[in-house]
């Protein structure tokens, strides 16, 4: 394995040398290596017994059916405790799992469990009475009813056009994706405090407390309320019998030790289960454990996008570190294993996604159980901890890509916290992902969020804020491609790759076209015909969703669904905030082709439409000076005003028309830029564009430069993002921005000192969210050409980290061709 760069990152040094400091984490490792990079395996015992629940329970409120399935699953679920763990419970068969949610999407277990070893993305083994489990037990009770029938059903022709490649809607067209039929829920981040701080059985007296005080003489209190605060109170019973059974097990393992050290752990794990997260943890070990059942528990209840997160660890962990520490009775390193015991059993449970297209979107095994550290606390004051250091180290020395790790930026950052940053950042391993509080803070309190709880959130999700008492909107939301809205314009409403199909709107022949004016409004056409289609798929999701999906536990940890005894995912919460959105896909390949047209075509008359249109169909081939030419056009990423005016247009009037939804569905319908691995997929369904890009490959991810467009350094990234957003528009939201390092341009202290530079940059311009990859390309080169060699490489994606290996070859490609800045100006 040789590596023709002198200046390595750490994690390329680690790997490329072969060395590897396991001192102090002999534990952890020993799990690991038992467990790393094996096929995960489907269990079926939720899947299971959540189908036998529910089959007895019909014609109910469906909060109680739900909670009803969760306690059958809590008392006849297989509890497992991990060989050498710390930490109590699982939700799967030991080694790397997934479970099953036929809720969701029973009605297609046959035609996609039998190829599941068999994708190439991300593939999963299911053992054969397993199989039969599901085809002879689960599904034929689902078909019929599961979600994404329901959906697929109900979409009129003229959006399923852009929707579904298919009949049985199994396939995208990649065109307006809808994504909650792969989902019950957007990501989400339970108050961990209230159960640390409460305990369940606390938590399940207000439950028996509000449901004495109805009036059943009312037939709201009767037929709604009544059944709610009966579900409260059955799924903390579960979540109870569940912690209790891991007790049980852990002394019935203890009874069977030789090894009186171990035999010590379990006794001790066994003694801590049978308190949380029934009470109110007493110290750190509790507080760890408590947090980790309530974590896989919220996984059992539903499968929400992006994991369960963890929240803001280093804050509502630290009084419990704090007080342990000042009376002897845990020491940092025993507090840093345990949060890595938690990481490697983290790193088992693995999100399966049945849903081809689900899998297309999220590559590489994705992941996003954020740990939110830094930021601020409910009352402004900066909120760095001991903590907060510790993740940042434990990030460094034991490179594994569970947790997520967030970190919040804001004004006042301490300069040590951000020096450790740094380090963290030129590790190459892709962590911390940054998120700025200067944006953040601001548009979430402008949008109705109280500012100390705005002050307050956690990240979760790619790069998404949560606020888990105020935020009450849950539905997946939809990702447009606009990239076929400029082929389609190119084309009068088709795309070569559907043929003859109209798909979008017959504006015209381009080649008639007299300026740029008429041009570009053919292209808004387009676009805003795209999303007028989103906005009506939405609000169909939206109305449908409530019928099939219920979140007992996620609501009784919130305030205001306890309040008003609503589930987390009715239409409507008194107090809630609902911040939707959607995804845009193709910023900087729309921006960069629209600024080469309107310059080469219409300005400079270099090029006619004509000779563009026949370059494009053609791929190129034969037109290599004509792509040449498009590509020296002014592009998007280097703080060139007449690519980012037109940027920052297309971001107008796009807000304009979701402030306009927002209106209409009376919940934020914001304009995202988060692709997480999708900008592959949909770039596949496009032929050639006029910025010099070729057929089928990836559009540009987030708000990040096209491959290779980016050439006056990071700085001017920054500033192009900077000029292009709409500061003075409230429907905005994340703006994903990935920046390539090599590690020879942030080498030494002073490569430190870099870094910090462009993060205190960034946090100036209030930008929301920046993540960076620091690498050779030379090594991601090898990798790919000699995969066993680099099995542990890690690489940042779209607001997670994954093993390069792992990842399809078109995403391999797509990071590697990502520029690579040798120098920070």
């Amino acid at each position: 394995m040789s590596q023709c760069c002198a200046c390595l990152s750490p994690q390329e040094e680690r790997i490329i040398n072969k060395k590897v400091n396991r001192e102090g984490r002999e534990r952890v490792y020993k799990i690991l290596d038992r467990i790393q990079f094996t096929v995960p395996h489907v269990d079926v015992e939720r899947a299971k017994f959540f189908t036998e629940s529910m089959m007895t329970t019909e014609g109910e409120l469906l909060t109680l059916r739900w909670a009803k399935a969760l306690k059958n699953v809590a008392e006849k679920i297989t509890v497992y405790i991990t060989p050498d763990q710390l930490l109590a419970g699982r939700v799967g068969k030991f080694g790397r799992y997934g479970i099953l949610y036929p809720e969701i999407d029973g009605d297609f277990y046959r035609e996609v469990l039998a190829d599941l070893d068999k994708r190439e993305k991300s593939p999963f083994i299911i053992s054969p009475e397993d199989k039969r489990v599901v085809m002879e037990e689960i599904a034929p009770y689902w078909e019929g009813k599961t979600y994404h029938e329901h959906l697929n059903k109900t979409i009129p022709a003229e959006i399923r056009g852009v929707t579904y490649h298919d009949e049985r809607g199994l396939k995208s067209k990649f065109v307006v994706s809808e994504t909650s039929s792969y989902r019950s829920a957007l990501q989400w981040v339970p108050d961990y405090e209230k159960v640390l701080k409460r305990g369940f059985i606390d938590i399940q007296n207000e439950a028996k407390e509000r449901l004495a005080a109805l009036d059943l003489s009312n037939s709201t209190d009767l037929w709604d309320k009544k059944p709610f605060y009966e579900a409260m109170i059955i799924v903390c019973d579960a979540i109870m019998i569940w912690s209790r059974r891991h007790a049980d097990l852990a002394r019935k393992l203890a009874a069977e030790e030789a090894d009186e050290v171990r035999k010590a752990e379990l006794l001790r794990m066994a003694d801590i289960c049978e308190w949380v997260p029934a009470h109110p943890a007493r110290n750190f070990r509790e507080a760890v454990q408590c947090q980790w059942f309530v974590q896989m528990f919220s996984r059992i209840e539903q499968k929400a996008s992006a994991i369960i997160s963890n929240g803001r660890m280093d804050q509502y962990l630290f009084p419990y570190y704090q007080k342990d520490i000042e009376e002897g009775t845990l020491t940092r390193d025993e507090a840093r294993e345990l949060l890595e015991c938690m990481w490697v059993d983290m790193a088992q449970f693995i999100d399966l996604y049945i849903n081809p297209t689900g899998n297309e979107f999220q590559e590489g095994y994705a992941h996003w159980e954020a740990v939110t550290i830094g930021g601020q606390t409910p009352d402004g004051e900066d909120a760095t901890n001991d903590l907060s250091y510790l993740f940042l180290e434990s990030k460094r020395d034991f490179p594994l890509n569970y947790p997520d790790l967030a970190t919040r930026i804001h004004s006042r950052t301490p300069e040590r916290f951000l020096y450790e940053v740094a380090l963290t950042v030129k590790d190459g391993s892709g962590f911390p992902k940054l998120i700025n509080d200067e944006e953040v803070v601001f548009l979430n309190t402008v949008k109705g969020c109280p500012i100390n709880e705005a002050l307050d959130y956690a990240v979760s999700g790619c790069t998404e804020t949560r606020h888990p008492n105020r935020d009450t909107y849950t539905s997946g939301c939809v990702y447009v491609n606009f990239g076929a809205a400029l082929e389609m314009l190119m084309y009068n409403g088709r795309l070569m790759h559907y043929g003859d199909e109209l798909i979008g709107l017959e504006t015209g022949d381009v080649c008639e076209m007299k300026t740029w004016e008429e041009f570009y409004d053919a292209y808004k056409k387009q676009h805003n015909n795209l999303l007028h289609k989103a906005f009506q798929q939405q609000h169909i999701v939206d109305r449908l969703r409530p019928e099939h999906f219920a979140a007992p536990l996620s609501s009784c940890l919130h305030n205001l669904c306890m309040e008003s005894a609503l589930d987390l995912h009715t239409h409507k919460i008194p107090g809630g905030v609902d911040y939707s959105y959607f995804e845009f896909l193709g910023y900087a390949t729309v921006t960069d082709s629209l600024a080469a047209i309107k310059k080469l075509v219409f300005e400079d008359k270099k090029l006619t439409m004509k000779e563009v249109v026949e370059a494009l169909k053609a791929d190129f081939v034969g037109y290599e000076p004509i792509q040449e030419m498009l590509k020296s056009a002014p592009r998007y990423g280097n703080n060139d005003a007449y690519a980012d005016a037109i940027a920052k247009d297309i971001d107008r009037f796009t807000q304009v028309e979701a402030a306009k939804s927002t209106k209409e569905r009376g919940v934020w319908v914001d304009v995202r830029y988060v692709p997480i691995t999708s900008h592959v997929p949909f770039g596949k369904i496009l032929s050639a564009t006029p910025n010099g890009r070729k057929a089928w490959t990836a559009l540009s991810d987030g708000t990040s430069a096209s491959h290779g467009a980016d050439q006056q350094g990071p700085t001017a990234v920054l500033l192009s993002n900077y000029h292009t957003k709409n500061y003075g528009m409230l429907n905005r939201a994340s703006r994903l921005l990935n920046i390539k390092l090599s590690p020879k341009a942030v080498a030494g202290e002073e490569g430190t000192r870099k870094i910090m530079d462009i993060i205190r940059t960034w946090c100036d311009l209030k930008l929301w969210h920046l993540q960076f990859n620091v690498m050779n390309r030379s090594t991601l080169i090898a990798a790919q050409k000699d995969p066993s060699n680099y099995r542990n490489l890690l690489v940042r994606i779209a607001g997670y980290s994954s093993f390069f290996c792992d990842m399809s070859r078109e995403l391999q490609n797509d990071v590697i061709e990502r520029t690579e800045h040798d120098e920070v100006r």
